[in-house]
């Protein structure tokens, strides 16, 4: 078909490519008498041989691209595939009940997943996951489907999905993944911010995108505008190329900024940071002319593996990003899961508001062996850069002082084996719960730092879930509830003599930064590939005038006044 879909626009930039569906197969499974149990087996060998020769494929691409840790998951589930405590009960209950392979596998395995997931030990919890992913496999391959390998794709596509978890967008590779669109999610969602870390065009919330596009269709995703075109015509093709090359040639214009300190108009200076995944993303960092990193995310250290990082695999990640940024700051947040950021190994119990539940510094507190392990590797990491620790969603001053005296505790047991730990880590958190700005004048006096997190503030302040479409229109960064709260922790810290960042989508927002700058923030952190957009916008605003601008704005009634006028007051974007 030729269409045109429209969405949010998640990250800058056009793409054209051909549709790369990656989509999960239905794997229902029906139970069916089968006389002839022998060829019923024949056909279980043969999905466990298929299985096997597409493991052995990716296993090898994974560790030719991401390396032998991510190929070691692959290997894991050679060993299940092949394991004959699973495939010979398998066969039995084929020959013993006369059923099909189907349900024979699924009933199986579904008993093993239960068993290996109430033992106590970890390692054998972890097993559960691997029978779980085996068995999707198997039964792909028995039904004639096809499963989504992201990792595998060797050819240039815009890849079309429901939604992308932060896993999966993780295993995009970005010299064949030229754009995504997705039926669902928001600028905020972690697909989008993944997007922009891999400096991929992409649109999301089409709704319809998986429904329109077929494998092999000509996309054209439009970042920029938050359109998708199916099929196009020459006339839009032709009008897209020149647009394609006026955004490049703009870009070429930022990049003349990527040497230079980021100035305002009457001279105030203020830091442009970069939000990061992995020590891979310092190149986009240098690229962009970022002046620290703003948020390291460790979660995706945990994520696309089936077991949890080991100390020495942490320590050699933070010491890259360290050395990386030569002395440059960098703020590192430790464990950040929960929400929409799930590890299935953990086998944590289903919520029904994950985004309100168990997560984050919370499970951290609760389970301190992970958090100590991260903390000691940190700490070791320390002297090899200028280290900032960063907890996430505290709630209370009880929580930052118990999240601190863990950190000291493994700090005073490092130093007593005579390992070297930096004198100068400044201890902060991030400011994403209302009642944690609310009393940011009780933390300002303990915390070396603040980092607001908008994009979780903005939900919980609105009561507005960010991933959800109906509500969507409630996600107001300009809301002035939203500004007075963010006016709120950056005068805190200031009082204290701290300073204050930005850590949300909202501080490389083009409409928010001329508030942001008036508002007093001292740190902008954002995608890199909007730190050169961002300093050619600040070069060009007063940041006494966009005082004035900050202080009518939280007078206002509502976000739409606030966005007419800060339109009304500033020059034309740049």
């Amino acid at each position: 078909m030729v269409g045109l879909l429209k969405g949010i626009a998640a990250s800058d930039g056009i793409a054209f490519a051909k549709a790369y569906r990656l989509l999960e197969p239905d794997l229902t499974v029906e139970k069916r008498t089968e006389s002839d149990t022998a060829a019923e087996v024949k056909r279980f060998r043969a999905a466990l041989k298929k299985s096997e020769t597409e493991l052995e494929v990716i296993k090898e691409k994974a560790r030719r691209d991401l390396g032998d840790d991510k190929a070691a998951i692959f290997e894991a589930h050679l060993l299940v595939l092949n394991d004959p405590e699973l495939t010979g009960p398998i066969e039995e209950k084929i020959k013993s009940d006369s059923v099909n392979v189907e349900f024979a596998l699924e009933e199986t395995a579904n008993m093993f997943i239960g068993m290996f997931e109430a033992m106590e030990n970890e390692y054998m919890k972890e097993r559960a996951a691997d029978i779980k992913d085996v068995t999707k496999r198997i039964l792909a391959a028995l039904l004639g489907v096809e499963l989504p390998a992201p990792a595998l794709i060797a050819e240039e596509v815009v890849v079309v999905a429901e939604d992308l978890t932060p896993s999966m967008t993780a295993q995009l590779n970005r010299e064949f993944v030229k754009g995504f669109t997705t039926d669902i999610g928001g600028r905020t969602s972690h697909s989008a911010i993944m997007a922009r870390s891999l400096e991929i065009p992409a649109v999301v919330g089409t709704k319809n995108a998986t429904s329109d596009i077929q494998n092999g269709d000509l996309i054209i995703i439009d970042g920029l505008q938050g359109e998708v075109h199916i099929n196009p015509t020459e006339e839009v093709a032709s009008e897209y190329k020149k647009r394609s090359e006026a955004y490049q040639q703009q870009r070429l214009e930022w990049a003349k900024l990527v040497n230079e300190q980021t100035v305002t108009a009457d001279g105030h200076h203020v830091e442009l940071a970069a939000n990061i995944g992995t020590h891979e993303d310092l190149k986009g960092v240098k690229a962009n002319g970022g002046e620290g990193i703003g948020l390291y995310r460790t979660e995706f250290l945990y994520m696309g593996r089936d077991s949890l990082p080991t100390e020495e695999e942490q320590f050699t990640a933070y010491k890259a990003v360290l050395e990386g940024m030569e002395g440059k700051p960098v703020v590192v947040r430790t464990l950040d899961i929960g929400g929409d950021k799930e590890l299935p190994y953990l086998n944590l119990p289903h919520e029904m508001n994950p985004f309100l539940g168990f997560r984050a510094i919370r499970l951290c507190l609760e389970e301190q062996d992970i958090f100590r392990t991260q903390l000691r590797a940190l700490l070791r990491a320390s002297v090899h850069g200028n280290l900032k620790i960063m907890f996430p969603m505290i709630a209370t001053v009880n929580e930052f002082r118990e999240a601190k005296a863990v950190l000291l505790e493994e700090r005073a047991k490092l130093e007593s084996e005579g390992t070297a730990v930096s004198e100068n880590i400044e201890l902060g958190i991030m400011v994403e719960i209302p009642s944690t700005a609310v009393i940011a004048d009780l933390f300002a006096k303990e915390v070396d730092f603040f980092s607001i997190g908008t994009n979780d503030l903005i939900q919980y302040t609105m009561a507005a879930d960010r991933m959800n479409e109906r509500v969507s229109y409630l996600y107001q960064p300009y809301n002035p509830s939203i500004l007075r709260l963010v006016k709120m922790v950056i005068e805190a810290a200031h009082k204290e003599g701290k300073w204050a960042g930005m850590c949300g989508e909202m501080a490389g927002d083009e409409l928010a930064i001329p508030l942001l700058l008036g508002l007093g923030l001292d740190e902008f952190s954002m995608s890199a590939t909007s730190i050169l957009k961002a300093r050619a916008q600040l070069k060009h605003l007063s940041k006494s005038d966009m005082e004035a601008l900050a202080a009518e704005a939280i007078t206002l009634s509502t976000a739409e006044e606030v966005v007419e006028r800060v339109q009304a007051s500033t020059q034309k974007i740049i």
